[in-house]
């Protein structure tokens, strides 16, 4: 059975709800927002944050309408999040479709990620479990400051695992590790067992964005944007940044200034691309991916009874682990 047959198993009844309560929330009757709506509903995914909401949840108790809004709202959150980020990174594509700022305007873009933001704290308030709403509330907080705390970075002249470490914490990790806090809470889980999943959802995180990372150093249809594109647009990711600072290379460092200052050329690009890939930098980034991966197959291995529950979430963390976009 292949990880994703897995995964769904023991939620496919629930899933299927949350995919039905999904997409009604994200409908609407009129004009414009209706079409740019059913242009964002057409992207689909595989619903990998929710899924994590509702294993989790499943672990420690039952999946009920609480947990299916908070679902519904945190998956809203991070569409919302996806459509502005588009707009301030002036991005053409979304995961091999065009974005919404680049079928409609900018204009159209931010307002209808207001709206999804909207649509999201409706389906928090629906769930009447005041902790939650504010743990979506902090989410949408820290990932205003992750994106804040990016922008930033890149005018930093510092080349620091420390700094990119603390930027995917509040970006793509805080997302996994909400998900993960919003499940155990919803199934009814004990303050201990809601710190140690928290750390479970982290970990995920880091995962996914240090594979996400890894995909920009090699040339794929299936991830939809071009090698180096991180790079083209200011950001030094974990793979160069070992490399860097790994053989202190002098030429290769004045090149990741030149990224910083967005002032690079695509054959220096590629230059730091090579330099990355001879010099051990996707093979720590694998190796940071690998201890996170045993950190969060020791919660699961511990703290999960159910056995179908067990092998879900342990194919969750090798799904995002082995992706191929």
């Amino acid at each position: 059975m292949d990880h994703l047959s897995l995964i769904h198993k023991p939620i496919r009844k629930e899933l299927e709800d949350f995919v039905s309560f999904f997409n009604n929330a994200l409908s609407h009757n009129d004009g414009l927002l209706s079409q740019v709506l059913e242009h964002i509903r057409n992207r689909g995914g595989k619903r990998m944050r929710p899924i994590l909401i509702l294993l989790i949840t499943k672990s420690f108790g039952s999946v009920t309408s609480v947990a299916q809004h908070a679902a519904v709202g945190l998956e809203l959150l991070h569409t919302a999040s996806l459509v502005h980020d588009d707009v301030v990174d002036e991005s053409g594509e979304r995961r091999g479709q065009a974005s919404v700022n680049a079928s409609y305007n900018n204009k159209v873009a931010v307002l209808v990620g207001d709206y999804i933001l909207s649509t999201a704290l409706l389906n928090m308030a629906l769930t009447d479990a005041s902790d939650i709403v504010r743990d979506l509330a902090e989410l949408g907080r820290t990932l205003s400051n992750g994106e804040i705390l990016q922008l930033t970075n890149i005018s930093n002249s510092r080349i620091s695992e420390e700094v990119y470490f603390q930027v995917i914490r509040q970006k793509t990790a805080a997302l996994f590790e909400s998900c993960a806090v919003i499940g155990a809470k919803a199934g009814g889980a004990e303050t201990q067992l809601i710190e140690e999943a928290r750390i479970f959802g982290r970990n995920i995180g880091i995962i996914f964005q240090i594979r996400d990372d890894i995909f920009d150093y090699f040339d794929s249809k299936e991830i939809g944007k071009p090698t180096g594109n991180d790079m083209a647009e200011g950001k030094l990711t974990l793979p160069v940044i070992y490399a860097l600072n790994s053989t202190k290379d002098e030429e290769m460092l004045s090149l990741a200034r030149k990224v910083k200052a967005r002032n690079v050329s695509s054959a220096e690009i590629a230059r730091l691309v090579a330099f990355t890939k001879a010099n051990g930098g996707i093979e720590y980034a694998e190796q940071r991916m690998e201890e996170c991966r045993r950190l969060a197959i020791d919660f699961i291995e511990k703290r999960v009874g159910d056995s179908d529950l067990q092998a879900a979430l342990t194919a969750y963390v090798n799904f995002i682990i082995d992706r191929k976009n």
